[in-house]
């Protein structure tokens, strides 16, 4: 039996424009999916076994990009699936919902899970790479953040420059504390590309402004982290937020989510993942603030992971080029 984990993801800014060319800041959560791999007899089928914890109905709904994730993947690595039937299963403590990165953390385990029953010797690149195949069945052309995120942990800047995908380092000062609440909407993301390319038809000057924006965002959020600035953070957040509800990215219930935490104390909030629906994210000054805002939404039936993020990163590698 092999065992793969990866983390779950968090972004703070830019990942609906990362193909663009702007760059990404995302974080790991502290919560992980668990893949095992078992194999079983010649000429069985391959099976699935989906524990995880999830939003309602988000398993169901993710079925078949699933079940076409595993078969990629499993191609890219080149293994017979004929030869080496196998069963899958999943679990660990990371909520399978929109916007958490469950996609990459359910790739990028399996990947691992592979690479440790049938000792194919990958090493972290090259499993990143297995989970960013993954993504492809979720995501249509997949940015390769949520997997990097996944795989690696920490917070990073992540970009695709020159066609080469690549991620720094983020190392802030302090703790940084969030509290996600689901808005209870799950958007097929992979219906964003062909929008954003209507809305770039349609208006390509009020869009590239915005993508503009975003970009000199991204910078500033660095650097704000960079110093420990969590006001200045906040507000980059709120206002990268009312860029993407002009862009129709957001959703009535994320705005919601998302004013109702700033005006009980948080530095800032938007919506985190690809829009549409998923997770808002907000971030809180310290952990009496995040149960405060956590523990008004779980009341009310809202879906909430309070989490620290900037932990697990898996080594102390600072910049990385990615296959």
């Amino acid at each position: 039996m092999g065992i793969g984990y990866a983390f779950g993801k968090n972004i703070l800014i830019g990942d609906q424009f990362v193909l663009n060319g702007v760059p990404a800041i995302v974080s790991a959560l502290p919560f992980r999916t668990e893949t095992k791999v078992e194999r079983l007899p010649a000429g069985s089928d391959l099976i699935i076994e989906d524990h995880r914890t999830e939003v309602p109905g988000y398993i169901q709904k993710k079925a078949a990009k699933c079940r076409l994730s595993y078969e990629r993947m499993i191609e890219k690595m080149g293994l017979d699936i004929k030869k080496n039937p196998m069963k899958i299963t999943v679990g660990g403590d990371l909520l399978a919902g929109s916007g958490v990165g469950a996609s990459a953390a359910i790739s990028v385990s399996f990947g691992r899970a592979c690479n440790d029953e049938f000792k194919l010797g990958l090493d972290l690149v090259e499993q990143n790479w297995v989970g960013f195949q993954g993504e492809f069945p979720y995501h249509g052309e997949p940015s390769g953040v949520d997997n990097t995120a996944s795989s690696f942990g920490g917070i990073m800047m992540y970009q695709i420059r020159d066609g080469k995908k690549m991620y720094e380092r983020i190392k802030p000062p302090k703790p940084l504390y969030v509290v996600l609440a689901n808005s209870g909407v799950t958007y097929d993301t992979a219906l964003m590309d062909a929008e954003i390319e209507a809305l770039i038809k349609k208006d390509a000057g009020f869009f590239y402004k915005r993508l503009n924006k975003t970009a000199e965002q991204v910078y500033a959020l660095k650097a704000a982290l960079t110093a420990g600035d969590y006001d200045a953070v906040g507000e980059i957040m709120t206002a990268n937020h009312q860029l993407l509800i002009e862009l129709n990215m957001s959703h009535p219930r994320l705005i919601e989510l998302c004013e109702r935490s700033i005006k009980m104390g948080a530095y800032g909030a938007k919506l985190t993942g690809g829009g549409r629906g998923g997770y808002m994210v907000a971030l809180v000054k310290d952990l009496d603030m995040q149960a405060k805002i956590a523990g008004t939404f779980e009341k009310e039936g809202v879906p909430v992971i309070t989490a620290e993020l900037g932990l697990n990163p898996v080594d102390d590698v600072d910049f990385r080029i990615l296959k």
